[in-house]
């Protein structure tokens, strides 16, 4: 089975291109649903995050609170470096696991494996093609203020954590321009699937 990686920005719409995806049939395993599932209240990482940043990063139900870690992090590089050798081990080894285990009846010839860390983090070892899903920057901005509600600074922040979008687009295998109307979108989704059916018989 042959995995291909889908990444891009934050607020790029990474996840209306994989719904297109989902809609032919593809696999897909959003590795930010298992960076969600690993902190989940009873895990082992939950409680590491716990003991280590204070019991206000819990909200009151003992489930983590996202923001408040959010902002932690990204104010502080060191923080967010420990975050992340306790994080990504644990969600590598769960997205192998559920890359590995699509249904019996499964015809497709490859799964995707959806990261905004892909080529940042060594997900990207996992995969045999990377599609990068690209918009403009200010668009970014625009749609993640829109989306989370979040401040310009905030937003201008993570981006600053992720790759480039000139060096995230020169690492693709494939481009897809999320900047052009949903119907242009779904045609390029379709003409890259078809491409993969092909390469991957």
């Amino acid at each position: 089975m042959k995995i291909v990686g889908l990444t891009g920005g934050i607020g790029s719409g990474k996840s209306t291109v994989v719904r297109i995806f989902g809609d032919l049939g593809v696999h897909w395993v959003d590795a930010d649903d298992v960076a969600r599932e690993v902190v989940e209240p009873g895990t082992a990482g939950l409680a590491a995050i716990a003991e280590h940043f204070g019991r206000e990063i819990l909200q009151a139900d003992g489930a983590l609170d996202r923001a408040a870690l959010r902002q932690r992090v990204f104010e502080n590089p060191e923080e967010r470096n420990w975050l992340e050798r306790l994080l990504h081990p644990v969600i590598r080894e769960e997205l192998v696991r559920q890359l590995q285990s699509p249904e019996a009846s499964y015809t497709q010839p490859y799964v995707l494996l959806v990261s905004p860390l892909l080529l940042e983090t060594d997900q990207h070892e996992l995969v045999d093609r990377t599609v990068v899903v690209d918009v403009p920057e200010e668009v970014q901005i625009e749609r993640t203020m829109a989306r989370d509600d979040n401040s310009q600074a905030q937003v201008e922040r993570i981006m600053a954590a992720q790759m480039a979008r000139d060096e995230r687009r020169s690492r693709a295998d494939a481009v897809i321009d999320n900047n052009r109307p949903l119907q242009d979108v779904e045609r390029q989704v379709c003409e890259l699937h078809n491409r993969f059916l092909f390469e991957f018989r």
